[in-house]
């Protein structure tokens, strides 16, 4: 797979992700499968990186363990500096509150809460940036207009603007995204990566996007390729 290469300017953060042979086996005591093999990556602040590759081949474990949502069975995952393996199960929760943004398929939205409130539950749940506004992350987002819409009044690009909106709320360090254009057309899949790309180097997130949609692959700055648990080239 070819390295793609956006000009950009960074953030000004320090940190970012940091995964070192990082080894997660996966089974059932009978049949086990080696779901991360050796895999070494490192994703500087502001930097947004693809990881592409057929189903099974480990990027949802890839995900899984930079999250901090399943510890590997040997090596080390570092977010912000951090090694995660040193965190008790309970202050992973915590760090994954303050230190991780996730986005998901389909936005995976609250259906209750309007597009303001999704944001303003995920700050509670933080307890963190008193008087912080969603409005202007909706905003930046292009969705304030949609500010007192629930999820079902929405449309699947905009449901994954208010996602990516709510995955910033706490500044962090590390932004994860599972697939983001997997239930949308081509214009609004160029729409929602690109929002994504912006954000990443305005904001100076270190992003992880697992996608198999290669014609959004050129607004990434890195596209590493994932085999059989192993990340090739």
């Amino acid at each position: 797979m070819s390295t793609e290469t956006q000009a950009h300017t960074p953030g000004t953060r320090t940190g970012g992700l940091l995964i070192e042979a990082a080894n997660l086996a996966l089974g059932d005591g009978e049949s086990t499968v080696q779901a991360l093999d050796n895999v070494t990556l490192s994703v500087a602040p502001g930097e947004m990186v693809a990881v592409v590759g057929p189903s099974g081949a480990g990027k949802s474990s890839l995900l899984a363990v930079a999250g901090a949502l399943t510890t590997p069975d040997s090596g080390t995952v570092q977010v912000n500096g951090v090694d995660l393996g040193t965190l008790s199960k309970s202050d992973r929760a915590r760090f994954r509150l303050k230190e991780i943004g996730f986005v998901f398929q389909s936005g995976n939205l609250i259906p209750a809460l309007n597009s303001a409130d999704q944001l303003r539950l995920m700050l509670k749940l933080a307890g963190s940036r008193d008087g912080f506004d969603p409005m202007e992350l909706l905003a930046a987002v292009g969705m304030d207009h949609k500010a007192k819409s629930r999820p079902d009044q929405l449309s699947g690009g905009e449901r994954q603007r208010v996602g990516i909106a709510r995955s910033l709320v706490n500044r962090p360090t590390l932004l994860l995204v599972d697939e983001p254009t997997a239930a949308l057309d081509r214009a609004r899949s160029q729409d929602v990566v690109a929002l994504l790309a912006r954000e990443t180097h305005e904001r100076g997130v270190a992003t992880v996007m697992v996608t198999h949609d290669h014609d959004v692959l050129h607004h990434c700055d890195r596209v590493v390729e994932m085999v059989d648990g192993r990340l090739a080239g």
